[in-house]
């Protein structure tokens, strides 16, 4: 098994369609031993027979990253119960709802600093605090999305989130690369999620990304989860500061794919099918 002997801790499983959930799932069935957080009692309820179901026992922590005492007290417990670590999920992301639609320039400076604080900051203080107890040949994960390198219609504010912690990912490799530390992120396509939820016009995103992706279909959470599961594992102890996609290829195309009727009008397709 892939992840056997391998220890670590997941941040940001708000249910099973959580994308970290997948990267969970992945590192357990290959043999992980794992912690999981919860941001509050509501999410302790809901996350009490997903931690069963993981295998992580009674190790299910608080963790409101916008409470440094609580990352503190996350360190402590993971090195009571671990000693040491191989691997940390970052899959933390939060937007005030004025981010996420209307006029870009019309964001406020609270909610500003909001998503960057509780979306980026928090990968570099996680990392920090819980640095002493990372292993020589640990990897940190994180999660992105395309909209952090381009425009994508109601991200916004998210959008620009996603662009730091892109760049954050790419220092702290080389940051920690000496000792030993891997850092990546999985740049996944859209997937119905609690997160995605208050995006405007999320369902559109998704049929655009199964239309024009070159592989003609959204991902799922077991797909994301698997190229999650390689980047924490030996397999990729020469990546770091990588930018992973798992979109079905839509990262790479420039043109949309359209087809043309008798009298040459273009038509978007949608997977095969005009409309």
């Amino acid at each position: 098994m892939i992840m056997k002997g391998k220890k670590g801790v997941i941040l940001g499983i708000a249910n099973k369609k959580s994308i970290a959930y997948g990267i969970a799932k992945a590192c357990q069935e290959q043999g992980a031993e794992m912690a999981i957080t919860f941001l509050n009692e509501r999410f302790e309820q809901k996350l009490a027979p997903i931690a069963e179901d993981l295998g992580c026992g009674t190790r299910l922590y608080p963790c409101d990253v916008s409470r440094p005492e609580e990352i503190k007290a996350l360190r402590d417990a993971l090195e009571k119960d671990f000693g040491q670590i191989d691997f940390i999920v970052h899959s933390i992301a939060f937007a005030p709802k004025e981010g996420l639609s209307g006029r870009f320039m019309d964001i406020s400076k609270e909610a500003f600093d909001v998503a960057m604080d509780i979306s980026v900051y928090s990968l570099i203080e996680i990392t920090r605090e819980l640095k002493p107890i990372l292993s020589n040949t640990s990897s940190v994960l994180t999660l992105s999305y395309y909209g952090g390198e381009k425009y994508i219609p109601n991200y916004n504010l998210m959008g620009v989130a996603k662009a730091a912690l892109e760049m954050t990912v790419k220092y702290l490799a080389e940051d920690l690369g000496r000792d030993g530390i891997r850092v990546n992120a999985v740049s996944a396509g859209p997937i119905k999620t609690l997160a995605a939820a208050g995006i405007g016009d999320f369902s559109f995103m998704l049929k655009w990304n199964a239309a024009h992706a070159p592989l003609k279909k959204n991902v799922t959470i077991a797909e994301v989860g698997n190229s999650g599961m390689y980047l924490l594992s030996d397999l990729s102890s020469a990546v770091t500061g990588e930018i992973h996609y798992v979109d079905g290829g839509y990262n790479i195309m420039g043109m949309p794919a359209v087809e043309f009727d008798e009298n040459g009008k273009p038509h978007i397709a949608w997977n095969g099918e005009s409309k």
